[in-house]
């Protein structure tokens, strides 16, 4: 928006701080290339629109304001004059490339000295080069640096998920293993024990019989329902008693992996009608490698079940193949954050979820929610000292999406809860933090997604919170 102009006095912006040092010349040539401007009450510039113009106020009242999800947060309101706005940074950059990084509007009729951006920069230049080099390495360092770190902080948070990933495939990868060795191990009992029965004085109708127990068999592992320990116990009693009865050698051995099976003594006694009693151990030993066998590829089944599930969770995580923007389940974002750091939260971090399914899916861009959720997570669990208890809530928040994240630690000091979003401030010993992760999600929240990033603490109950808008906004930041 543009003011009304008025006549530029050098003596008057002689007046101002930042320009009482010039001389008569130089303050002749800001009236001269520069310009007076009165506004009305109502809004100078707004965030986001391209930096045209330096503003320095003569008269009156600003309130500067930054856009947090759909609303705008008011950061500053003075009267000073001489205080300054708009394109500050316009000799570090192209001027046609910036944005104005606020708002900025006048409560009552105000004056301004408006420099162009392109002629603020080149005045700068001439004026001061030395200085301008001296803030253009500050202002590009300090820019390297945190994208270094940042780049950092990613590794170590994939590092540590690597880790956690491989600690988590590694168990059910080992049991497949053993589980396949003993199954070729069971298998080459059974075929031998199957040629000892062959050979063995058994009737055409008992080996018919027997082969249907043994598919019956079979079937009942699959079928078999998780008993008590004491129901456990009191069932292998019965079945070892039944086998001594039976004179079959070593029953308490048999006994454990019958009952696994879901068998009982009924299931014995329809063996034992269809054999001769000499023959009924070897029956009896056949069948228990027919339900060590099931037993063991319900096992491997188990185990590389359990794999695939951490593979899909892997690449849900990572959104490999997928489009960056997408309409995204927030829930599934969060299930497959939560499956891969599964291994470093441990035993005593308990994880309740507090999910509103009814919720819909959002545009997002889910490897980035991702890492926020990691990074937000991380922090819950090192703040509990990895004993505790995280609840992840989700809910509808008005006209966005509300994702939780409510620990049991000791809180956020009330002293430090306004900077724990600045870039580089971090609570943890030297090396274990870089103090770029609640900035880097402070970012992608509030910067590419339009919501906002919020804590709530007090001792015993630190909570998260992040909003995210239910449609979809034009971005206006990439997240580094």
């Amino acid at each position: 928006m543009s003011g009304r102009p008025v006549p530029c006095d050098a003596a008057e912006l002689s007046t101002l701080f930042l320009f009482e040092k010039l001389d008569d010349d130089q303050l002749e040539r800001l009236c001269r290339e520069g310009r007076t401007e009165q506004f009305d009450p109502g809004p100078v510039y707004t965030e986001g629109d391209p930096a045209t113009c330096f503003y320095v106020l003569l008269e009156g009242t600003v309130v500067m304001s930054r856009r947090v999800g759909g609303d705008d947060v008011e950061i500053s309101r003075t009267s000073k004059r001489g205080v300054y706005a708009g394109a500050m940074q316009a000799y570090l950059t192209d001027p046609g490339d910036a944005q104005y990084k606020g708002s900025m509007r006048v409560t009552e009729p105000s004056r301004f000295f408006v420099l162009p951006a392109a002629t603020f920069a080149a005045i700068l230049r001439d004026w001061f080069p030395m200085a301008v080099h001296l803030l253009e390495g500050m202002f590009f360092g300090s820019q390297n640096a945190q994208r270094t770190v940042g780049q950092r902080e990613r590794l170590l948070a994939l590092g540590s998920l690597s880790a956690g990933l491989t600690h988590e495939l590694n168990n059910p990868a080992a049991a497949a293993v053993r589980a396949t060795s003993a199954l070729r191990d069971r298998v080459a009992h059974m075929r031998q024990k199957l040629g000892m029965i062959a050979a063995g004085p058994y009737a055409r109708d008992a080996l018919e019989t027997l082969v249907e127990i043994q598919e019956r068999t079979a079937e009942q592992v699959a079928k078999a329902t998780p008993l008590s320990p004491l129901e456990a116990s009191d069932r292998e009693d019965a079945l070892a008693d039944w086998l001594d009865d039976h004179d079959i050698a070593g029953g308490w051995q048999l006994a454990p992996t019958f009952v696994q099976a879901g068998l009982d003594t009924d299931w014995l006694d329809q063996v034992a009608a269809a054999v001769d009693g000499p023959t009924l151990e070897g029956a009896v030993r056949w069948l228990n490698y027919t339900v060590e066998t099931e037993l063991l590829m319900n096992e491997i089944e188990d185990s590389t079940t359990r794999i695939s599930h951490l593979v899909d969770a892997a690449k849900q995580y990572s959104q490999m193949d997928r489009a960056p923007y997408q309409v995204a389940d927030v829930h599934e974002l969060l299930d497959s954050t939560l499956m891969m750091l599964a291994g470093k939260m441990g035993s005593g971090v308990k994880t309740v979820k507090e999910y509103d399914r009814t919720l819909p899916r959002i545009p997002a861009y889910p490897g980035e929610l991702n890492q926020v959720w990691t990074n937000l997570i991380d922090n819950a669990v090192s703040a509990m000292a990895g004993e505790g208890t995280l609840t992840v809530r989700t809910a509808l928040d008005g006209d966005h999406l509300l994702v939780e994240f409510r620990d049991t630690g000791p809180g956020v000091p009330a002293e430090i809860r306004d900077r724990i979003f600045d870039p580089f401030f971090t609570t943890k010993p030297v090396g274990e933090g870089t103090g770029l992760g609640l900035d880097i999600s402070w970012r992608i929240v509030v910067n590419k997604h339009h919501g906002s990033l919020l804590v709530q603490s007090v001792p015993g109950d630190t909570r998260f919170q992040v909003r995210l808008p239910l449609t979809a906004a034009e971005s206006s930041e990439e997240p580094s």
